[in-house]
């Protein structure tokens, strides 16, 4: 499936990662939208591993109480929308999943990808669903994990306040998509967050982490996945 052409008319290219999962590649950007390296081991370790566990551990979606209230920027293939409900369900955590998005994927991108999930009857079922699914309608897309797809740019959008447990940041890098890695953008997710809510971004670029802090959010550098040395995680405190 490496540098599979998808027609010209998406202008979009199937690319196979380092790790065997695939990703797409836009050439009108030059931009691929997850790591050569490794696309759901990247997923994995920065939304997954830094965002979504510890706010499991932290007991949040868990039983008797609300969902975990999950905002993503930057939808995409749906890849960490899926990695997020194969975590969430052998935890027995319920959530609630916004995902913003502008470019919907062309059908020839969605057939392409398929495969990547067919060793996992539900989770082949929750991707079929998942790019079916109608834009700015909730989606029971599993038990317990509720999907909603918005079209429209996160920075135009009107996010309730004080709402979202985890944010995904996971836009296409500052060079590409300049108009999302800014101060008000992030002072407008910071707005949309509840108390001690994380922001988690595959991004450790010095500018980036300097909007975040003077939106009012609080940085630190982990490790990154394959390929990359740092990345980022912020909070907004409790």
């Amino acid at each position: 499936m490496s540098n599979e052409q998808l027609g010209t008319e998406s202008k979009i290219e199937v690319r196979t990662t380092a790790d065997g999962s695939p990703t797409l590649y836009v050439p009108a950007l030059d931009e691929h939208y997850h790591s050569r390296h490794g696309a759901a081991q990247e997923s994995r370790h920065v939304f997954i591993e830094a965002g979504l566990r510890p706010s499991l551990a932290a007991g949040l979606g868990q039983s008797g109480r609300p969902p975990l209230r999950l905002l993503e920027v930057g939808l995409g293939t749906g890849l960490n929308a899926l990695l997020t409900l194969e975590a969430a369900q052998p935890a027995g955590a319920t959530v609630a999943y916004d995902g913003y998005e502008t470019v919907p994927l062309p059908a020839e991108a969605v057939a392409a990808l398929a495969p990547q999930w067919q060793a996992d009857a539900a989770i082949s079922h929750a991707f079929s669903q998942l790019h079916a699914a109608p834009w700015d309608e909730p989606l029971a897309l599993a038990l317990g994990f509720s999907l909603t797809k918005l079209l429209a740019e996160v920075q135009d959008a009107a996010l309730p306040p004080s709402h979202y447990d985890l944010i995904y940041f996971d836009a296409f890098a500052p060079e590409k998509q300049p108009e999302l890695w800014t101060e008000d953008v992030f002072a407008k997710l910071y707005a949309a967050a509840a108390p001690g809510a994380v922001l988690v971004s595959y991004c450790a670029q010095g500018q980036f982490r300097r909007n975040l802090r003077a939106a009012a959010w609080l940085t630190e550098k982990l490790p990154g996945p394959p390929g990359k040395r740092e990345m980022t995680r912020a909070r907004k405190p409790a």
